[in-house]
Protein backbone atom coordinates (compact mmCIF):
# COMPACT_ATOMS: atom_id res chain seq x y z
CA UNK A 1 0.00 0.00 0.00
CA UNK A 2 1.29 3.42 -1.07
CA UNK A 3 1.91 6.51 1.64
CA UNK A 4 2.79 3.78 4.59
CA UNK A 5 5.21 5.95 6.07
CA UNK A 6 5.07 9.49 6.94
CA UNK A 7 8.40 10.93 9.10
CA UNK A 8 7.94 14.50 10.35
CA UNK A 9 11.51 16.56 11.85
CA UNK A 10 9.64 18.77 14.50
CA UNK A 11 11.73 21.93 14.57
CA UNK A 12 11.30 22.66 10.85
CA UNK A 13 8.70 20.73 10.32
CA UNK A 14 9.91 18.83 7.77
CA UNK A 15 7.58 15.40 6.06
CA UNK A 16 9.13 12.48 4.33
CA UNK A 17 6.41 10.51 2.30
CA UNK A 18 7.22 7.12 1.38
CA UNK A 19 5.76 5.72 -1.82
CA UNK A 20 7.25 2.42 -2.73
CA UNK A 21 7.40 1.74 -7.24
CA UNK A 22 8.00 -2.00 -6.16
CA UNK A 23 10.04 -4.29 -4.53
CA UNK A 24 13.16 -2.98 -5.39
CA UNK A 25 12.51 0.57 -5.56
CA UNK A 26 10.97 3.70 -3.35
CA UNK A 27 10.69 7.36 -4.12
CA UNK A 28 10.46 9.42 -0.84
CA UNK A 29 8.72 13.02 -1.09
CA UNK A 30 10.40 15.52 0.81
CA UNK A 31 8.84 18.73 2.21
CA UNK A 32 12.27 20.90 1.24
CA UNK A 33 14.53 21.04 -1.45
CA UNK A 34 17.14 18.84 -1.11
CA UNK A 35 18.90 19.38 -4.67
CA UNK A 36 18.42 22.31 -7.03
CA UNK A 37 21.02 21.54 -9.56
CA UNK A 38 18.39 19.65 -11.40
CA UNK A 39 19.29 15.31 -11.11
CA UNK A 40 22.32 13.29 -8.86
CA UNK A 41 22.94 9.78 -9.44
CA UNK A 42 24.93 7.96 -7.12
CA UNK A 43 25.45 3.79 -7.59
CA UNK A 44 28.31 3.40 -4.58
CA UNK A 45 29.13 4.71 -1.44
CA UNK A 46 32.32 5.80 -3.47
CA UNK A 47 30.15 7.78 -5.57
CA UNK A 48 28.36 9.48 -2.29
CA UNK A 49 31.55 9.88 -0.97
CA UNK A 50 31.04 14.08 0.01
CA UNK A 51 26.96 13.69 -0.62
CA UNK A 52 25.88 13.57 3.18
CA UNK A 53 22.85 12.28 2.26
CA UNK A 54 23.44 9.50 0.06
CA UNK A 55 26.17 8.51 2.26
CA UNK A 56 23.66 7.73 5.04
CA UNK A 57 21.49 6.05 2.59
CA UNK A 58 24.30 3.91 1.76
CA UNK A 59 25.25 2.91 5.13
CA UNK A 60 22.11 1.09 5.48
CA UNK A 61 24.29 -2.38 5.49
CA UNK A 62 21.05 -4.38 5.50
CA UNK A 63 19.06 -2.72 2.51
CA UNK A 64 21.68 -3.56 -0.16
CA UNK A 65 21.34 -0.14 -1.92
CA UNK A 66 22.53 -0.05 -5.30
CA UNK A 67 21.58 3.51 -6.40
CA UNK A 68 19.92 6.64 -5.38
CA UNK A 69 19.08 9.34 -7.67
CA UNK A 70 17.80 12.94 -6.24
CA UNK A 71 15.92 15.57 -8.19
CA UNK A 72 14.77 18.83 -6.05
CA UNK A 73 12.43 17.44 -3.27
CA UNK A 74 13.00 13.43 -4.14
CA UNK A 75 14.88 10.55 -3.81
CA UNK A 76 14.54 7.36 -5.36
CA UNK A 77 15.92 4.39 -3.70
CA UNK A 78 16.75 1.14 -5.54
CA UNK A 79 18.02 -1.98 -3.23
CA UNK A 80 18.84 -5.70 -3.92
CA UNK A 81 18.35 -6.81 -0.50
CA UNK A 82 14.64 -8.72 -0.03
CA UNK A 83 14.06 -6.67 3.43
CA UNK A 84 10.83 -5.05 2.69
CA UNK A 85 10.55 -1.15 2.59
CA UNK A 86 8.13 -1.57 5.29
CA UNK A 87 11.31 -2.33 7.58
CA UNK A 88 13.85 0.14 5.54
CA UNK A 89 11.61 3.37 4.71
CA UNK A 90 12.22 4.94 8.72
CA UNK A 91 16.02 4.02 8.43
CA UNK A 92 16.50 5.72 5.08
CA UNK A 93 14.08 9.13 6.48
CA UNK A 94 16.91 9.34 9.34
CA UNK A 95 19.10 9.48 6.58
CA UNK A 96 17.51 12.24 4.90
CA UNK A 97 16.82 13.86 7.87
CA UNK A 98 20.38 13.55 8.80
CA UNK A 99 21.56 15.28 6.30
CA UNK A 100 19.55 18.08 6.63
CA UNK A 101 19.85 18.54 9.85
CA UNK A 102 23.73 18.53 8.89
CA UNK A 103 23.67 22.33 7.97
CA UNK A 104 25.50 21.14 4.52
CA UNK A 105 24.24 20.53 1.31
CA UNK A 106 22.51 17.22 1.55
CA UNK A 107 23.86 16.92 -2.24
CA UNK A 108 27.76 18.20 -3.19
CA UNK A 109 28.22 19.45 -6.60
CA UNK A 110 28.99 16.86 -8.82
CA UNK A 111 32.90 17.09 -10.20
CA UNK A 112 33.22 16.97 -14.30
CA UNK A 113 35.43 14.50 -15.48
CA UNK A 114 36.95 15.10 -18.94
CA UNK A 115 35.35 13.53 -21.80
CA UNK A 116 37.45 11.04 -23.42
CA UNK A 117 37.47 9.71 -26.68
CA UNK A 118 35.04 7.26 -27.60
CA UNK A 119 32.72 8.22 -24.33
CA UNK A 120 29.32 7.62 -24.17
CA UNK A 121 26.67 10.26 -25.62
CA UNK A 122 26.36 13.68 -23.90
CA UNK A 123 23.54 14.40 -21.68
CA UNK A 124 22.44 16.81 -24.43
CA UNK A 125 22.93 14.34 -26.87
CA UNK A 126 20.44 11.70 -25.35
CA UNK A 127 17.95 14.63 -24.66
CA UNK A 128 17.47 15.13 -28.18
CA UNK A 129 17.06 11.49 -28.98
CA UNK A 130 14.27 10.94 -26.11
CA UNK A 131 12.62 14.02 -26.88
CA UNK A 132 12.21 12.92 -30.38
CA UNK A 133 11.47 9.50 -28.90
CA UNK A 134 8.48 11.03 -26.79
CA UNK A 135 7.55 13.26 -29.88
CA UNK A 136 7.41 10.48 -32.56
CA UNK A 137 6.15 7.58 -30.66
CA UNK A 138 5.75 7.80 -26.77
CA UNK A 139 3.44 10.77 -26.79
CA UNK A 140 1.47 9.56 -29.69
CA UNK A 141 1.04 6.06 -27.64
CA UNK A 142 -0.44 7.57 -24.31
CA UNK A 143 -2.45 10.17 -26.26
CA UNK A 144 -4.92 7.60 -26.94
CA UNK A 145 -5.56 6.95 -23.37
CA UNK A 146 -6.02 10.97 -22.49
CA UNK A 147 -2.49 11.27 -21.53
CA UNK A 148 0.72 12.81 -22.19
CA UNK A 149 4.17 12.54 -20.95
CA UNK A 150 6.61 15.82 -20.76
CA UNK A 151 10.76 14.80 -21.12
CA UNK A 152 11.84 17.31 -18.17
CA UNK A 153 15.19 16.85 -18.68
CA UNK A 154 18.55 13.97 -19.07
CA UNK A 155 21.29 14.10 -16.45
CA UNK A 156 23.69 11.67 -15.65
CA UNK A 157 22.01 9.72 -18.59
CA UNK A 158 18.60 9.48 -16.13
CA UNK A 159 15.78 10.46 -17.66
CA UNK A 160 13.20 13.16 -15.72
CA UNK A 161 9.60 13.42 -16.64
CA UNK A 162 6.05 13.96 -15.48
CA UNK A 163 3.07 12.77 -16.60
CA UNK A 164 -0.28 14.91 -17.41
CA UNK A 165 -3.79 14.58 -18.64
CA UNK A 166 -5.20 11.08 -18.31
CA UNK A 167 -1.51 9.83 -16.95
CA UNK A 168 -1.47 11.24 -13.94
CA UNK A 169 -2.91 9.41 -11.21
CA UNK A 170 -3.94 6.77 -12.83
CA UNK A 171 -3.53 3.18 -11.66
CA UNK A 172 -1.68 2.12 -14.65
CA UNK A 173 0.67 4.89 -14.77
CA UNK A 174 3.18 2.79 -13.47
CA UNK A 175 2.77 -0.05 -15.99
CA UNK A 176 2.94 2.54 -18.81
CA UNK A 177 5.82 3.55 -17.43
CA UNK A 178 7.87 0.40 -16.66
CA UNK A 179 6.46 -1.58 -19.57
CA UNK A 180 5.83 1.18 -22.18
CA UNK A 181 7.91 3.97 -21.58
CA UNK A 182 11.14 2.01 -20.17
CA UNK A 183 10.62 -0.46 -22.79
CA UNK A 184 11.21 1.77 -25.27
CA UNK A 185 13.74 3.72 -24.23
CA UNK A 186 15.60 0.32 -23.66
CA UNK A 187 14.78 -0.17 -27.59
CA UNK A 188 15.60 3.02 -29.35
CA UNK A 189 17.98 4.88 -26.71
CA UNK A 190 20.10 2.06 -24.84
CA UNK A 191 22.72 4.69 -23.61
CA UNK A 192 19.98 5.61 -20.98
CA UNK A 193 20.12 3.90 -17.81
CA UNK A 194 17.42 4.80 -15.49
CA UNK A 195 13.73 6.63 -15.82
CA UNK A 196 12.51 9.07 -12.67
CA UNK A 197 9.01 9.89 -12.68
CA UNK A 198 8.65 13.86 -10.71
CA UNK A 199 4.93 13.74 -11.26
CA UNK A 200 2.59 14.05 -8.46
CA UNK A 201 0.22 11.68 -8.62
CA UNK A 202 -1.64 12.30 -5.59
CA UNK A 203 -2.97 15.84 -7.70
CA UNK A 204 -4.41 13.70 -10.62
CA UNK A 205 -8.67 13.97 -11.41
CA UNK A 206 -8.82 10.16 -9.89
CA UNK A 207 -5.48 9.30 -8.36
CA UNK A 208 -4.27 6.49 -7.10
CA UNK A 209 -2.29 7.45 -4.68
CA UNK A 210 -3.20 9.82 -2.01
CA UNK A 211 -0.64 11.59 -0.29
CA UNK A 212 -0.24 11.28 3.45
CA UNK A 213 -1.82 14.54 5.36
CA UNK A 214 0.75 16.26 7.45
Amino acid sequence: MLGWYTSAMDAAEITITAEPVDTTRCKFVVSKLLHAGGLRRFTSPDEARGSSLAEGIFAIAEAGISEVLVAGNQVTVSKTSPVPWTALGRQVGAAIRGAIASGQPPVAPKVQAPAAQGAAPSDDELYDRVAGLFDEQINPMVARHGGRVELIDVQDATVLLRMGGGCQGCGMADVTLRQGIEGMLARFVPEVKGVVDITDHSAGATPYFQGAKK
